[in-house]
């Protein structure tokens, strides 16, 4: 098939971008590869798309650019795409506290400008990333794709959950068929610099503090990047459909008359914050000095992914172990920074 993957120099899109060129697809990326974490590591990930195309069956072209140019995005769609996975988003939950214009830009502007392409080309199916973010004030656990989510913490958490109603919209009007996926804690090798483990990682080695907010009072979904593209790649196969059996009357939010439908992606087993901590200390084989903080604006105390909508479309439980995926990120750390 022949697919869009934006924010394909990201960390989940990269991996998404090169497990299609592996299985054979014509991928087309698009990011503006923009500097709110070092830019480099995201050059490095194309180069690698690049050598992944060159030895596998699948081809790679990239387009560098911004998703909120309309006319960029409208040159990139000359090409008519089999499937779109729209995963460029700006992201981090403590940014969105003091760049709130970045979010409407990147998650907002963009998204419509992808929508209106899809609408306008007739792609057969758009997956766009969402996130357990959305649940928000939501303390009912495991989250559920089929309850309210009408309480975000955060703007970046507003922002996806703005993405989620827009795809209804065109997927109601235009018949456009999406699926959002809620990506919970994402973590494994290439991953973002500003994420917890990549930043435990680097203190711990360096010999320095590592902050533990709540006190180290959190669980977490942590989820293996490798698991999140699976679910990737097999949602965006199955088109979505509408939902034979919706109810006006009693409206389930993870499904429609309309082509929509939002999953959960998670490991849905949770893992105390400290528990995962100790396993990156188990891995680097040193002790880490904690300085603990407050729960931090924005933040929730726990998340847990309910996965049975995910099992029941498409087969799949993502299911690796927190200590074996901290133990690929290790190695993949130590290999690439030479520590």
């Amino acid at each position: 098939m022949k697919v869009l993957v934006t924010g394909a120099a990201g960390f989940i899109g990269f991996h998404t971008a090169q497990r299609l060129i592996e299985r054979g697809d014509e991928v087309v990326g698009f990011d503006m590869v923009n500097s709110y974490y070092d830019p480099s590591l995201k050059e490095k990930r194309l180069s690698l798309l690049e050598k992944s195309a060159a030895t596998a069956q699948g081809s790679w072209r990239f387009i560098r650019a911004d998703l909120t140019d309309k006319s960029a995005v409208k040159e990139a769609f000359a090409t008519r795409f089999d499937r779109v996975i729209h995963l460029a988003a700006q992201a981090g939950v403590r940014h969105s506290l003091t760049h709130p214009d970045d979010y409407i830009s990147s998650n907002i502007v963009a998204f419509l400008n992808i929508l209106e392409a899809c609408r306008n080309h007739s792609t057969p199916h758009l997956t766009y990333a969402s996130t357990s973010s959305v649940y928000g004030a939501n303390r009912k656990l495991p989250f559920s794709e089929h309850e309210g989510v009408d309480h975000p913490l955060q703007l970046y958490a507003a922002t996806k959950r703005a993405n989620e109603l827009m795809a209804h919209a065109y997927s109601n009007l235009f018949r456009l068929p999406t699926t959002g996926l809620r990506f919970f804690t994402v973590y494994g090798p290439w991953g973002r610099p500003d994420m917890a483990l990549f930043l435990f990682t680097k203190a711990i080695l360096a010999g320095e503090p590592i902050n533990v907010f709540n006190h180290g009072k959190h669980t977490r979904d942590f989820t293996y990047v490798d698991d999140i593209v699976e679910g990737v790649v097999r949602v965006s196969d199955q088109i979505a459909a509408p939902n034979p059996d919706w109810d006006a009357m009693d409206p389930d939010p993870a499904t429609s008359d309309a082509p929509f439908r939002v999953f959960n992606i998670g490991n849905s087993a949770p893992v105390a914050l400290m528990d995962y901590i100790r396993a990156v200390e188990d891995t680097l084989g040193m002790k880490a000095t904690l300085n603990y903080q407050p729960l931090q604006a924005g933040d929730v105390p726990d998340t847990s992914a309910d996965v049975s909508a995910l099992i029941k479309a498409v087969g799949y439980k993502p299911a690796t172990p927190v200590r074996e995926g901290v133990r690929k990120f290790v190695e993949w750390y130590r290999d690439y920074y030479q520590v």
